[in-house]
């Protein structure tokens, strides 16, 4: 029972952190590892032992899944020279640089444990730039990292293993690394995307016998993640790499027919998944955080100096990060400016170069992956001898994941200071252009289904008035739609004034629908079971229209 209460009390303090966010200037992520900080001191004394292994698997394969769900496809692939270079190139720059400097800095920790370290601190978390930003980082920038956060989740972590491999085993081929590295990812690869492939036919056998309740293919896609890992680690292969094509496999594959009420399902529970988790990881960093202390001063004298003096160890090694990471920004930027130079194409951004590369430098933070990726590091390296420095590794990573969130607040506000908000009127002109284009067709079809109406010389005369009445009120609707998304101002503005006021009606009777459906259930005129079904369509269609001011 111990164990149900401490998850309870974990959710419970994840939804609270979320509120205190709202009032408190500061990032979620350093919220809520405050707030496990406060429930691990000794007074109140909740304390989490972790199974490394289990931490790996529980966390990591969902969060990589989403993340290659949301990525923007045709962003990524527009953009994937600097991501490439970004997510493959800066990752191996630093596990090399990084590495170097930590084995310098503290030569208790071998080579190929500091390998491994900086390793598991290239992985960086775009989703806690959006919060801080408040998404005034120009498009192209914004997606740049999100393109690096979701590749160098993968080439870190693989990284990672493998300098990890070589530290437990001992033995290291750079050549077979290589082959090694290439074998595994593309293997990964190649199992995530035929499993999300295999499950995509799967449901779409499934819906081809009727079988299409949204439950039981939602439980399919949360079990996804987990069942790509798994078989890609069996396969000796990347699991890392295989949850991540999956997820980008199935954001494909989720437009099948008769699918509506699924993807509302999927999207909503994708979404409280992904927020409880991350919030997890930084609970549990807070909750780890006076465990983590005391083993890293256990065998020191003096408490105070022996933290400030691995403060500094730990500020020395994110200002080393800092700095590679800039320097490889400002090359790969200065070689991508120059080359679109000579093609004859725009800025990336727009920004002054200078700008651009600090921009894309602090908004390298590290996140919930990267804590888990050191949380997953084993306790013992052979039986009967522990991890070397295993409490400094964990204690290094939680403080370069707290100095690059509380950077990254300071410092992205004001680079961001002087510039308007960022425009998305590309990405408005494509939705009015969609939704145009999808009235028009539609509007295509009734006028043909009109006419066939018409040819057909045994159909009933009432029931063909009334099919035209109702496809006259469709078609309606149709050019609606189309004269809000017409180009005329005075055209858009009289039809949104038009829309606003029909949608405002139209909430009023489905909320005098439901208060009817409630006195009906109160006057017990109708079943529980009735009073599901109704109002779940009744909240639906509110759904639909959205927010009415």
């Amino acid at each position: 029972m111990q164990t149900a209460y401490t998850v309870l009390i974990l959710l419970m303090l994840v939804g609270v952190s979320r509120l205190l966010w709202r009032v408190i200037p500061l990032p979620l992520p350093l919220v809520q590892i405050a707030a496990g900080a406060v429930l691990a001191w000794p007074s109140l004394g909740l304390h989490v032992a972790l199974d490394p292994e289990l931490f790996l698997f529980l966390f990591l394969p969902p969060l990589l899944f989403s993340d290659g769900w949301r990525m923007p496809k045709r962003e990524l692939w527009r953009l994937r020279g600097p991501v490439l270079t970004l997510a493959v190139g800066l990752v191996l720059f630093t596990v090399v640089g990084a590495g170097c400097f930590i084995h310098w800095l503290l030569p208790a920790i071998p080579l190929p444990v500091a390998f491994a370290l900086a390793a598991v601190l290239s992985p960086t978390d775009a989703v806690a730039v959006s919060a801080i930003s408040q998404n005034r980082l120009p498009t192209p920038l914004m997606h740049m990292l999100q393109g690096e956060a979701l590749m160098n989740d993968a080439s870190g972590l693989v990284t990672f293993k493998f300098a990890l491999a070589a530290a437990v085993t001992g033995a290291f081929s750079l050549a077979n690394a290589s082959l090694t590295f290439v074998l595994v990812a593309v293997g990964g690869l190649a199992v995530g995307v035929a499993l999300s492939w295999l499950v995509g036919r799967f449901r779409l056998w499934m819906i081809a016998r009727g079988w299409d309740d949204p439950a039981t293919h939602v439980v399919f896609m949360l079990l996804l993640p987990f069942a790509a890992y798994v078989l890609a680690e069996r396969l000796e292969v990347s699991g890392i790499l295989s949850a991540v094509a999956a997820g980008m496999m199935q954001s494909w594959l989720d437009l099948l027919p008769r699918q509506t009420s699924t993807r509302l399902l999927n999207r909503s529970v994708w979404s409280l998944l992904e927020f409880a988790f991350n919030g997890l990881i930084f609970l549990l960093l807070g909750l780890q955080l006076p465990d983590i202390v005391e083993a890293v001063a256990s065998h020191a004298t003096s408490l105070w100096p022996t933290l400030l003096y691995r403060g500094l160890e730990v500020l020395a090694i994110f200002l080393a990060l800092v700095a590679l990471r800039f320097v490889w920004v400002h090359s790969i930027w200065r070689l991508s400016e120059l080359l679109r130079y000579w093609r004859g194409k725009d800025q990336l951004s727009g920004l002054p170069k200078a700008r651009s590369c600090w921009l894309l430098t602090v908004g390298g933070v590290r996140g919930a992956v990267t804590l888990a990726g050191v949380m997953s590091v084993p306790l013992l390296i052979a039986p009967g001898a522990d991890f070397p420095e295993r409490d400094l590794l964990v204690f290094i990573a939680a403080g370069v994941i707290l100095l690059s969130l509380a950077t990254a607040s300071i410092a992205l506000p004001l680079l961001l200071r002087e510039l308007p908000k960022r425009s998305d009127d590309r990405h408005r002109g494509e939705v009015r252009e969609a939704w145009k284009r999808t009235a028009e067709a539609a509007i295509h079809v009734l006028e043909a289904e009109e006419l066939g109406a018409q040819q057909d010389t045994v159909q009933d005369a009432a029931q063909a008035a009334l099919a035209t009445e109702l496809k006259a009120r469709l078609m309606a609707e149709y050019r609606h739609q189309l004269e809000v998304f017409n180009d005329s101002a005075e055209a858009q503005a009289l039809a949104l004034q038009m829309d606003l006021l029909e949608r405002r009606l139209r909430l009023t009777a489905l909320r005098a629908q439901r208060l009817e459906l409630y006195r009906l259930s109160r006057q017990h005129q109708i079943g529980d079971d009735v009073l599901r079904e109704v109002l779940a369509e009744l909240d639906l269609s509110e759904a639909n229209l959205g927010s009415v001011k």
